[in-house]
């Protein structure tokens, strides 16, 4: 696999007060409000169920999900009341997160091709832009749960983040971004480097389908897969006034 630390910012003249906003905000949920992932009261009540979505009606009580294999108990998943509509965790769990793995790589991705995708949009716009992949990657990961997975709770900005990738590799496909590949520090065109992002995740996705697994090891890839395709179809739209996309680097 190829691990991002970097990109080329020499264009940017701009300094992405977006970006930066919701980092901080995803950071500070994380530590103070799901307590570090130990607020499992907080984290049930405020992020996306599908079921919930799909009915309109919210889940407040645990939920057993049999396993599809022995028929007996997998788990039981403890729903909190939520205290507002419950179409509105649709919002909120994009500032969530399941674990310090989970939010570090989602705010290491934001904060390499965030600030460039901003910097071409405007602040109005990217924040926009990315609120409106990160729902639409929300509602791919609904509308393809099924049996007991559409009661279990999904979190995290990483629909979001994969809308800003489209965008980015609709725009900047052959910015250089540093990696390390191969146990190597080196450079790849973003087309590369986010080409096998989502090569990744649309294998693992595919793979799911027919699977017992409920969640693909707790990885909702559909959400990714739409944030992404999201952004490639959005981001023509909200970059239209502003410029060209950039001349080839290589």
């Amino acid at each position: 696999m190829i691990f991002p630390i970097g990109d080329d910012n020499s264009d940017r003249t701009t300094t992405p007060v977006v970006n930066y906003v919701l980092i901080v905000i995803n950071i500070l949920v994380f530590v103070f409000l799901q307590q570090l992932g130990t607020n499992d009261r907080f984290t049930y009540a405020f992020s996306t169920v599908p079921a919930e979505i799909l009915t309109g009606q919210d889940v407040a009580s645990p939920i057993r999900i049999r396993d599809p294999l022995t028929g007996g108990t997998a788990g039981v998943i403890e729903h909190q009341p939520t205290p507002f509509s419950v179409y509105l965790t649709l919002l909120t769990s994009m500032f969530m997160h399941g674990g310090i793995a989970h939010i570090f790589g989602n705010m290491l991705y934001l904060w390499i091709f965030g600030d460039n995708l901003e910097h071409k949009l405007g602040h109005a716009k990217y924040l926009v832009f990315y609120l409106i992949c990160g729902l639409l990657a929300s509602l791919a990961h609904v509308f393809t749960s099924s049996g007991g997975s559409s009661f279990i709770p999904s979190l995290g900005a990483s629909g979001a983040i994969s809308g800003v990738l489209g965008g980015y590799l609709l725009l900047y496909p052959k910015r250089r971004v540093r990696v390390i590949m191969l146990r190597m520090l080196t450079e790849v065109p973003a087309i590369v480097a986010i080409g096998l992002w989502f090569a990744f995740q649309l294998i693992n996705g595919l793979g799911m389908l027919g699977s017992s697994s409920q969640e693909g090891g707790g990885v909702a890839y559909a959400a990714h897969i739409g944030g992404f395709i999201a952004g490639l179809a959005l981001i023509k739209l909200f970059a239209a006034r502003r410029g060209q996309p950039e001349a080839p680097r290589f």
